[in-house]
């Protein structure tokens, strides 16, 4: 019974931290759709590596590499290479009332490459310092430093006032999911 034991707390874990592992995985893709794939492989991983996994001082941080480095990964493969899809359904956009005040740094973080999205996401979405991202993106901290700044610098190019974000204002950090789930970007 050992195995069943086994199970059932990777079971337990992964119904507690499914809503950050998706938060994050958003974050990331920039796609519900995308991020609840990347979750899905990432838990595959982690299943597999559960022994070690749950073994750590630190399992969330441990899931949190196994879900950036796939979604670092993902782009790799030979798959992403051939299957593009064109067309995106659009976010469904809510009211807002004072158009000028609002940031839309979602779409801005979208608008980074992959690395640097990885990298700020780590750092200010997960709260981890410089070491903790380097290790979790499999890098030196002169690279996350690098990454940051060029990141938050872009960041900043895209947010300034008569720069227009690749999409609408206004959306929330999480579209189609409230607030108050969890700690995210704020708008306004």
């Amino acid at each position: 019974m050992l195995s069943g034991s086994r199970d059932a707390e990777f079971t337990e874990y992964v119904s507690a931290r499914l809503p950050a592992l998706r938060r994050t995985a958003y974050l990331l893709c920039q796609d519900w759709h995308g991020a609840d794939d990347l979750v899905q492989a990432a838990i595959t991983r982690l299943y597999v590596h559960w022994g070690r996994a749950r073994a750590v001082d630190h399992t969330d941080a441990y899931a949190r590499v196994i879900l950036v480095r796939e979604f670092l990964s993902e782009r790799r493969s030979p798959w992403a290479r051939r299957v593009t899809l064109r067309e995106q359904l659009p976010d469904a956009v809510g009211t807002v009332t004072d158009h000028a005040a609002v940031l839309d740094v979602r779409t801005a973080l979208a608008g980074l490459p992959r690395g640097q999205r990885a990298t700020l996401v780590l750092r200010f979405y997960c709260d981890l310092n410089i070491d903790q991202a380097a290790e979790a993106l499999g890098c030196s901290a002169g690279t996350v430093k690098s990454q940051t700044a060029k990141g938050l610098d872009a960041l900043r190019r895209a947010l300034q006032p008569g720069q227009s974000p690749a999409g609408p204002a206004g959306l929330s950090a999480y579209p189609h999911e409230p607030a108050e789930h969890g700690k995210g970007i704020v708008h306004g």
